[in-house]
């Protein structure tokens, strides 16, 4: 798993990791400081790994209730896959994008 940070001012503002597998990037992580929503920085995380990288395909997920991320995802063209319900309270929506 690998980590890419994004500062401003020396302070770190926004991660993302990802695991890279052949053809294939997962992002496991992608967390923005509340400080710091809405200032575009979850897009310039995925703009840095959809250049940075090779590859055909990007997977991610979600929790299907995270409207914030779930619309992210889609505004960025990724494509629900499948959902996965993990039990009253949770489920997952799993997402891929190709390249």
């Amino acid at each position: 798993e690998a980590f890419f940070g994004y500062y401003e001012n020396e302070i770190l503002c926004g991660v993302i990791s990802i695991k890279v597998d052949d053809d294939e990037v997962d992002i496991h992580r992608l967390i923005v400081h509340p400080n710091h929503f809405r200032k575009g920085i979850a897009q310039l995380l995925l703009n840095f790994i959809e250049t940075k990288f090779e590859v055909e395909t990007i997977k991610v997920a979600t929790g299907s209730k995270n409207n914030p991320a779930v619309s992210f995802y889609k505004k960025n063209g990724f494509q629900n896959i499948k959902e996965l319900i993990v039990n009253e309270q949770l489920s997952l929506t799993f997402f891929e994008k190709k390249l």
